[in-house]
């Protein structure tokens, strides 16, 4: 079932590329903006993740923690922050288990891959409740970072 405005985001735990745990129901007090994405090294990911860690100063000053998921592994996702330089923590759903709570992967993907994270954006304020939620079905199209920002200033007012 599809993620709602207003609704108690749902909580996991996944491990960072430094394999420590990271359980969102801990960062209650600030914002979390979660950015799901397809698969590390491709273009568009690149693209994506390169655009926030550029722009990672206005996601400090609006109290948010940003962090990547994908179904990549661990290993995987640390040479893709080491070789992006990403500045912000990147998580492994290698077992989908967030992918899925948030109802974002795909069944079928590129190449006959199955179970492969959507490219999805959600924003969840210091209450843990979801502010704002993007799942996007075209891999090609990155989020809408205007509207993830707008969402954290009036969050944050």
């Amino acid at each position: 079932m599809a993620i709602q405005i207003g609704q108690a985001a749902p909580d996991f735990t996944l491990r960072d590329t430094e394999k420590n745990k990271v359980t969102l129901s801990e960062q209650r007090g600030k914002n979390v903006v979660l950015l799901f994405y397809p698969l590390a090294f491709t273009s568009t990911c690149t693209k994506e993740l390169c655009a926030v860690r550029d722009n990672l100063a206005f996601y400090n000053n609006m109290n948010a923690q940003v962090y990547g998921i994908s179904v990549d592994s661990l290993f995987a996702q640390g040479k893709f922050k080491e070789e992006q330089h990403i500045n912000f923590p990147l998580l492994s759903d290698f077992n989908k288990e967030a992918s899925i709570a948030y109802d974002t992967i795909y069944e079928q993907f590129f190449n006959d891959m199955k179970g492969v994270s959507k490219r999805s954006a959600f924003v969840i304020d210091k209450e843990g409740i979801v502010r704002y939620a993007e799942v996007l079905e075209n891999a090609g199209e990155v989020p809408d970072f205007n509207s993830i920002q707008k969402c954290l200033a009036e969050i944050n007012r």
